[in-house]
């Protein structure tokens, strides 16, 4: 076994990787970029190098630094983690010349793997049924074109190098096609350096199943079971769980043996996922082979208790593997979600800025927690937005999904927008509580998940009047020096005077609509009367992030938690934000953007300017291309008119709502012409 070993990667792979050092005994070694100095992998090792400026393509993508830093640490090893240079063949390849080990497959198989379309044209040599399509070597508009005709629509425009959700579009028109693929080409291009492309049919409402692969220098290959991976947004996985709900045991056999004869076609050795689509009739075909350890590995180890970075130390220390494939375990139900740093509201646009709070269930046996930041740590614009990833188990799936249900309800994030809220209500949905979603339904249906329209309960709004006025009263007391009577008038912010209690008035701001209310009482006990509907409070009590109290004599324990003006209420089944607006506050007004101001929408890259100063644009034209964490996004004009002004250049980094142009209105092209 190795005494040394360095972590190619950052956030939670490297945490979670470092965690299983440890346990053997294992000295780690982390590298990091110029903007992850005080990330917490970094804090983590036991000893870490600098490798470059923010941008990966300057850092963790930079192979000759990362082994310079194997050298410099006398590491025996490099383990990859997964994305950056984890199925990187040059990189595996370097990694063996300079005399280390890389714990993953070979160069070969991951060459042979690393195309899409060298796979399927492999898979379907050896008889593994692959989807129809083209992946041939000529890129050609023309070739590329005339192919998509043939295959037929709906198409898919895959990158031939890479996953995660990068670099793929469904066309519906062969007119659609060409500005597809140049889309697809260039984030391709940003997010994996190759802008090689594959057109495959595209599946009407497939499932997404992927089988756990292993194997070892002794010639054994085996699976370590499935993971339903089919709750997808953008072809992003969002929920991951073992086993499927979707597969019979015939099926799930049969593609067991199907990815167990995939990975003995390449050699395989160490961790891989062998993906397939399966259609609703039960026909599954050959996606592609994911050669590294995937991000939904957890789901695997709670179901079987392996733990499968030990594996892949011992796989490339030359042992054989643990188990043979009659004795590999299954037991119960395992779920994963991902909490990411984005805004669900706003197209699921990346988020970023430091995290001011983030309180995330207590791990245990059956609750798993893999971070890649604490409190107080920064989202930053250059990386992948993933706060957590949140896997629970449990005997059976009602059970599993209860518990995930329990843990997200005790997750709270102030700072960037997350996807929390999205993340309850998915756990929730009859499509998933009843097993049927596939991989297309979050983007059929995304407006089930995102209820911008359902009115805050009123029970709840009167709760958050009880929890200001509680803080109101516990700052009064702080600021008096915490002694004396702590019900004194003197110490109260309930409104006292000599004349009497006078009514507090509150304002509360719930998505965009602000609600007033007047409280009169002290101590724990108030009337309420909030949008002209009047509640008794009693008996209410804040403490440990927990308000207590009864509503119109109605008992009610909810979770309360401050950050600055900020209250988020959640009663165990909904997480309700609200801002408390001083009393003398108006609503204000918002923006409108009918100055003709083309604000950024998220920080990021601009990776293409599409307009010029002085063109004609009309209500939605493209003017400009920006990119954060490795999403594309594409700016838009907000009506017709002339853009009298661009502020922002090709490779320029800019912060939301930033002015990157200004479009005037038609008016002045009608002059113009005059």
């Amino acid at each position: 076994m190795f005494e040394k070993i360095l972590i190619a990667n950052r956030g939670e792979i490297a945490c979670r990787i470092i965690r299983s050092f440890r346990r053997l005994g294992i000295a780690s070694v982390a590298v990091y970029s110029e903007a992850d100095a005080g990330a917490l992998h970094v804090r983590l090792a036991d000893e870490a190098h600098c490798i470059g400026g923010p941008a990966p393509a300057d850092s963790y993508l930079r192979g000759d630094a990362v082994i310079e830093a194997a050298r410099r640490s006398g590491a025996q090893a490099i383990h990859p983690g997964y994305g950056f240079l984890s199925e990187n063949a040059d990189f595996a390849e370097a990694v063996a010349a300079a005399g280390l080990v890389f714990i993953g497959p070979h160069a070969a198989s991951m060459r042979r793997m690393g195309s899409k379309a060298g796979a399927k044209q492999l898979m379907a040599q050896a008889g593994v049924p692959v989807v129809p399509g083209y992946n041939g070597e000529d890129q050609s508009l023309a070739t590329l074109s005339r192919e998509a005709a043939r295959t037929g629509f709906p198409l898919m425009v895959k990158a031939a190098h890479g996953g995660g959700g990068k670099g793929m579009r469904v066309v519906h028109r062969l007119e659609d096609f060409a500005p597809a693929l140049e889309s697809c080409q260039r984030e391709a291009r940003n997010a994996f350096g190759r802008d090689r492309v594959l057109l495959e049919r595209y599946v009407s409402s497939p499932r997404h199943i992927e089988i756990q692969v292993f194997g070892d220098t002794h010639g054994q290959v085996i699976h370590l079971n499935e993971r339903e991976c089919s709750a997808q947004r953008r072809y992003q996985k969002v929920l991951e769980e073992s086993p499927s709900p979707f597969l019979t045991d015939e099926l799930r056999q049969a593609m067991g043996e199907a990815a167990v004869a995939a990975a003995r076609t390449i050699d395989y050795v160490n961790a891989g996922t062998v993906e397939f689509i399966v259609d609703p009739d039960g026909a599954f075909y050959f996606m592609e082979i994911n050669t590294r350890l995937q991000v939904e590995h957890p789901v695997t180890e709670m179901v079987t208790g392996l733990d499968l970075v030990e594996w892949q130390l011992r796989v490339a220390s030359g042992e054989p593997l643990p188990l043979q494939q009659p004795q590999v375990p299954r037991n119960g139900h395992a779920i994963e979600v991902r909490l990411y740093a984005e805004d669900p509201e706003s197209g699921f646009l990346p988020a970023s800025g430091t995290l001011r709070a983030l309180q995330l269930p207590p791990p245990s046996p059956q609750v798993r927690i893999d971070a890649g930041v604490e409190a107080g740590d920064t989202v930053t614009v250059f990386y992948d937005p993933m706060i957590a990833k949140l896997i629970v188990h449990a005997a059976d799936r009602p059970g599993a999904l209860a518990l995930l249900r329990e843990s997200l309800a005790a997750c709270h994030v102030a700072g960037p927008k997350t996807n929390l809220a999205f993340l309850e209500v998915l756990a929730r949905h009859p499509a998933v509580v009843e097993g049927r979603i596939d991989t297309g339904y979050l983007d059929r249906h995304l407006d089930e998940f995102l209820d911008r329209t359902d009115p805050a309960p009123a029970d709840l709004l009167a709760a958050a009047c009880a929890a200001s006025l509680l803080r109101a009263q516990a700052d009064a007391s702080r600021e008096a020096g915490g002694s004396g009577d702590p019900y004194s008038p003197w110490h109260l912010g309930d409104g006292w005077r000599l004349q009497g209690r006078a009514a507090r008035r509150l304002r509360l701001q719930v998505a965009g609509q602000v609600h007033d209310a007047r409280a009169t009482g002290h101590g724990g006990d108030w009337t309420i009367v909030v949008d002209g509907a009047t509640h008794a409070i009693s008996g209410a009590r804040l403490a440990d992030g927990n308000l207590d109290l009864r509503i119109d004599g109605q008992g009610r324990r909810l979770a309360a938690r401050f950050d600055g003006d900020a209250l988020e209420l959640h009663d165990g089944h909904r997480r309700l934000p609200l801002r408390l607006l001083p009393a003398e506050r108006g609503e204000g007004s918002g923006d409108s953007g009918g100055d003709g101001r083309v604000l950024a929408p998220m920080p990021g890259r601009v990776v293409l300017v599409k307009a010029s100063a002085g063109q004609a644009v009309l209500a939605g034209s493209e003017l400009l291309v920006m990119e954060a964490m490795k999403m594309e996004l594409t700016v838009r004009a907000p009506r017709d008119g002339v853009v009298t002004e661009l502020r922002a250049a090709t490779g320029d980094f800019v912060e939301a709502d930033a002015v990157l142009a200004i479009v005037a209105a038609t008016v002045v092209v009608a002059a113009e012409q005059a």
